[in-house]
């Protein structure tokens, strides 16, 4: 059997590996549902959990600052925050150095709510990750910095 450079059998061989791009998406898809059924109980969508903890790393963002951390459009960013506020986990306020910004911080029931979701969080991605050595744990984590720098 032949290869292409990147060591896959040609387009059209029935032995060919899936893409890299399929499986990227399906490990996404796997653990956006299992993080789905871990924090549904605490009435958070995968979605909402992930914008809060790009602000429990980096609180005080504006909407379009948030939106891009978290893979969402600003769109849909502006109905989640709304949410978000709605239930007490996120507040906004001016931006002293931009009064015409708005900025989104975590509030204490934001920061109990990732507290309370912390431990099957971790549950989840030690999972994931159970069969690698640290060695490939941290060979992966490298390389999925590198495609995203690659694509970014």
């Amino acid at each position: 059997m032949t290869t292409t450079p990147a060591g896959r059998a040609p387009a059209g061989d029935a032995k060919a590996p899936p893409s890299l791009l399929y499986m990227v998406k399906r490990v996404e898809l796997a653990v956006r549902s299992r993080l789905d059924e871990i924090v549904r109980p605490a009435g958070v969508t995968a979605l909402q959990y992930t914008a809060l903890t790009v602000l429990e790393r980096h609180d005080g963002l504006s909407a379009a600052q948030l939106a891009r951390a978290s893979f969402v459009t600003a769109q849909s960013m502006a109905d989640m925050v709304r949410a978000l506020e709605d239930r007490g986990l996120v507040r906004r306020e001016r931006n002293p150095a931009n009064r015409r910004e708005l900025l989104i911080l975590l509030t204490p029931a934001g920061r109990d709510l990732l507290a309370a979701c912390a431990e099957p969080v971790r549950r989840l991605e030690e999972r994931m990750i159970g069969e690698l050595t640290p060695r490939q744990v941290d060979g992966f984590r490298a390389t999925l910095d590198t495609a995203w720098h690659a694509l970014s």
